[in-house]
């Protein structure tokens, strides 16, 4: 379970947003929101007065579950109406919001829509606490062409291109009076107020169970056993947090042996987490790979772990240390799930000689992770491995290779999965390690990891637009966001020259114009400059793609 942080602004700008990490949604499970305007300006007042608003839980899933859009624009009426905002099921990257809806529906419908038609306005002379209701920063909701001085649109304060000075003498103005003194200081610190609460300081904090990045263990019934606690005053618990709980009654020393061994295997940007070391543990012990919380509670099992922790520690960061010094993998993303090293980390604790004498391991690395081996729920397979790696004592790859084939995994790279190696995917990374042996993937510094960046910018994309046969008008996007995402729009850059002052939005023309044949080369770019410009965007990933196509012709070719 990650913890992470973000400002109110960005936060609201996360729902019903595909593009942003696949936006936050509401799951069917949900209840409708059932907040009154009263409840809604409390939540305002709160913020204001930096009170802490509670943690948010979301679920990161790719699962095709019903799920629906938050409302922008309520009316109590909608509440009967919930299928109305329903969002096709799909297999996309979603967050799925299982505690916080009320809080997140009055955020949005505060900045970025209105209740019954009416929205949210502060008084900006407010700010004095008033009895009996424990008010300090009134908020109300208005009808707009009813609202005058001191009531001020909020959304105008928080969403305004202008600068603070601009804001202020807008407000002035709309007074039709002079204002004294206090009345500008109090108007003044709001608005100052107003910026760092709602856009500077990260005031929202939301915690996130990832089924993506570790899709054994979140299923959907753990989620919604999740989603009942937290809906029901209930701890919220993570699997993880469950399982070590145990673990950790009868081994007192359970919490700090872990947090060294984490320390010591995530010091080098990798993270690994609870999760994985004790999936791992319960493998290397013989109580199978499935995530249970009743494998813990056998007698003999939690003792087991304890008495053998420095050999599985040890096995575990060998592991890592000879991925990391002896293959391709030279940072967490180009490993897209932990999983695939279990395996790897059952021969080096079980035959530590033979394991000195591994081959093949990056053949094995690469294959099924681009191919996605490990994919879905891979509990089985992983047992099914183990129990032959036991049985011939050693990494072997064309044993494990037919192993994994005959659970009905696949091994061999298809085109159609090559190709969806684009922005945002959880192979990319591992691609490009490949692909870009010079640059560095760990960095002392973590800011300076390299960057996927887009060959023709998101924001120039998105400007070309074709005809909507329903109105006529060019208002249509022409490249959709696989399109714009796509393997062959994609390059790696340093953090310097993606960063500030570097590509950023610049069109290919401009960035390859002064660039020579080695970088062209490097980059897979087609040297004919034609192609560089935005009417030829079709026409440069054709090209591109039968240069990258060859680059890596050896991963597609079936091997038995």
């Amino acid at each position: 379970m990650k913890n992470k942080t973000q400002t109110i602004r960005k936060i609201v700008g996360f729902l019903n947003n595909a593009e942003e990490d696949g936006g936050f949604w509401l799951p069917n499970i949900q209840r409708p929101f059932v907040w009154t305007e009263e409840q809604i300006c409390r939540l305002f007042d709160s913020i204001l007065r930096e009170y802490p608003i509670s943690t948010l839980l979301v679920w990161k899933t790719n699962s095709a579950l019903r799920r629906r859009k938050f409302i922008d624009n309520w009316k109590d009426s909608l509440s009967q109406h919930l299928s109305d905002f329903y969002v096709p099921e799909d297999s996309k990257k979603k967050c799925m919001v299982l505690d916080g809806q009320q809080r997140l529906q009055s955020l949005f419908i505060g900045l970025c829509g209105s209740y019954d038609g009416k929205e949210l306005f502060l008084d900006v002379l407010s700010g004095d606490l008033a009895a009996p209701d424990d008010v300090r920063y009134k908020f109300s909701i208005l009808e707009p062409s009813r609202a005058q001085f001191p009531w001020v649109k909020f959304k105008d304060l928080i969403f305004t291109s202008k600068k603070r000075r601009e804001v202020l003498d807008s407000l002035t103005a709309s007074a039709g009076r002079e204002l004294n003194p206090a009345e500008l200081n109090k108007m003044t610190d709001h608005v100052d107020l107003v910026d760092r609460t709602f856009k500077i300081d990260d005031a929202i904090t939301y915690q996130e169970l990832d089924s993506i990045d570790n899709p054994t263990l979140y299923k959907e019934d753990d989620v919604v056993e999740v989603f009942i606690r937290a809906n029901s005053g209930g701890t919220k618990l993570g699997k993880s947090d469950l399982l070590f709980s145990l673990l950790s009654a009868t081994w007192e020393s359970a919490n700090d042996n872990m947090e060294v061994l984490l320390d010591s295997l995530n010091q080098h940007g990798f993270e690994f987490g609870r999760d994985f070391v004790l999936k791992t543990a319960l493998t290397l012990v013989g109580q199978g790979a499935r995530y249970e919380v009743e494998k813990f509670r056998k007698p003999g099992v939690r003792e087991d772990i304890e008495a053998k922790w420095d050999e599985i520690a040890s096995a575990i960061q060998d592991v890592l240390d000879f991925v990391r010094g002896k293959t391709f993998i030279q940072c967490d993303k180009a490993m897209p799930t932990y999983l695939v090293l279990i395996p790897l980390i059952f021969v080096r604790y079980k035959f530590l000689e033979s394991w000195k004498q591994a081959k093949d391991v990056d053949t094995y690395l690469l294959r099924c992770s681009l191919a996605g081996a490990f994919s879905g729920n891979p509990d089985n397979l992983l047992d099914v491995l183990v129990k032959k790696l036991g049985e011939i004592a050693k990494f072997d790859l064309d044993e494990t290779f037919e192993i994994i084939r005959s659970q009905g995994r696949s091994l061999e790279l298809t085109e159609d999965r090559f190709w969806q190696m684009g922005y945002g995917s959880d192979t990319i990374h591992l691609l490009f390690n490949l692909w870009y042996r010079d640059f560095s993937h760990t960095p002392a510094y973590e800011n300076n990891l390299p960057q996927v960046d887009h060959i023709f910018p998101q924001s120039a994309l998105r400007k070309v637009k074709i005809e909507n046969p329903k109105t006529g008008r060019r208002d249509l996007l022409k490249y959709r966001e696989e399109q714009r995402n796509q393997l062959a729009n994609c390059m790696l850059l340093t953090r310097e020259k993606n960063g500030a002052g570097g590509k950023r939005d610049i069109l290919p023309g401009d960035w390859f114009k002064d660039k020579g044949d080695a970088y062209l080369k490097k980059h897979l770019i087609p040297p004919n400059s034609e192609l560089w410009t935005l009417d030829r965007f079709e026409d440069f990933i054709t090209a591109r793609q039968e240069l990258i196509r060859s680059k890596f012709s050896n991963l597609l070719v079936n091997k038995q």
